[in-house]
């Protein structure tokens, strides 16, 4: 027991500074000791906002506060635990991998045309390139069959294409 508790506390030297004064304000009950109650061993800190990460509304104001960290402060600290592999720990946040996953999953790439069944407008000759290309296509595998005829027919007999 005493080993692991060694061990455990190697590994949170080992943390980054920022990250290790985080887990020290913000514990996760995953860290708490056996047998301890989450609701009990608050810190101060969990007691005034229990998720730094979220705009807190006022009991008794009703007015909405910010959240203790911005967001350009969460994605750090979530850049900082994906790197050190504790991000686990950290409480939910919209800057954490797997809410960043489901959201590129359920709102895809959010450019216009990139979607399933839907074009970009782009100008008139580039909506038109497929329709051209197509028919330039066509026109190279009818070629020797036109080629033959021509050959056949003469120059000046030519009546496809009139001048």
């Amino acid at each position: 027991m005493a080993a692991t508790a060694s061990k455990n506390v190697q590994l949170a030297l080992a943390l980054p500074a920022r990250l290790r004064t985080f887990l020290a304000r913000y514990p996760p009950a995953s860290i708490l000791p056996a047998g301890a109650n989450p609701e009990t061993h608050k810190t101060a800190y969990q007691e005034e906002t229990p998720n730094p990460f979220m705009p807190l509304k006022h009991p008794v104001t009703g007015k909405w506060h910010d959240p203790k960290y911005s967001l350009r402060r969460q994605a750090e600290l979530v850049k900082l635990a994906r790197e050190n592999g504790v991000e686990e720990l950290l409480p939910f946040t919209n800057k954490g991998t797997e809410e960043r996953i489901r959201k590129r999953v359920e709102l895809g790439l959010r450019v216009r045309g990139t979607g399933v069944g839907q074009k970009v407008k782009g100008h008139k000759h580039e909506r038109q390139l497929g329709v051209k290309m197509e028919k330039r296509r066509q026109a190279m595998l009818e070629m020797p069959e036109l080629i033959k005829e021509w050959k056949k027919v003469g120059r000046r007999a030519w009546t496809r294409f009139p001048k």
